[in-house]
């Protein structure tokens, strides 16, 4: 988590993505909608630039602009940002309502983001998911405090299995 919060986790980055999503592309749009100073905006695209999660594409040639467009891994990116969009639609937003909907277009309904397990498709809820090590864990004060307990169940499962 704390490489992912190292690229997207400050709040000029996250309000850039939540713009991006919304096709915002250009430098001017990006400065004129969040009220951002240039300095700040020029250093934020320019890490998104280097990670790889937007790519500078020439918009005109005199002078040279750019747009900045989402890459796949940009686009990956679009769970997390509607999870925080639907988070403060849940818990911020006033007797109003939301300030936006979104509509899936493949059925034409509004929908609310919804995080479902990759394999059975039933929705994932925190206290249904068991965390324990994976083979690229280098350390492992960032595992669970009871990683250790679903070590054992798990080799227990696999040998009752086999």
């Amino acid at each position: 988590m704390a490489r992912t919060v190292s690229v997207i986790g400050d709040r000029w980055t996250l309000l850039i993505l939540r713009d991006c999503f919304l096709r915002v592309r250009r430098f001017e749009d990006f400065q004129e909608r969040l009220g951002i100073t240039r300095p700040i905006l020029a250093n934020r695209l320019k890490k998104l630039v280097d990670e790889f999660v937007l790519v500078k594409v020439p918009y005109q040639q005199r002078p040279l602009r750019y747009e900045y467009r989402l890459t796949q891994k940009g686009l990956d990116l679009y769970p997390i940002v509607m999870a925080i969009v639907h988070w403060g639609d849940v818990h911020l937003s006033g007797k109003k309502g939301r300030p936006l909907l979104h509509t899936h277009d493949l059925c034409g309904k509004d929908f609310d983001p919804v995080m479902v397990c990759s394999e059975c498709g039933e929705p994932l809820i925190a206290k249904q998911v068991h965390v324990y090590r994976g083979p690229g864990a280098k350390n492992s004060r960032h595992l669970p405090l009871d990683e250790e307990l679903h070590s054992t169940r798990r080799a227990a499962k696999e040998k009752a299995a086999s």
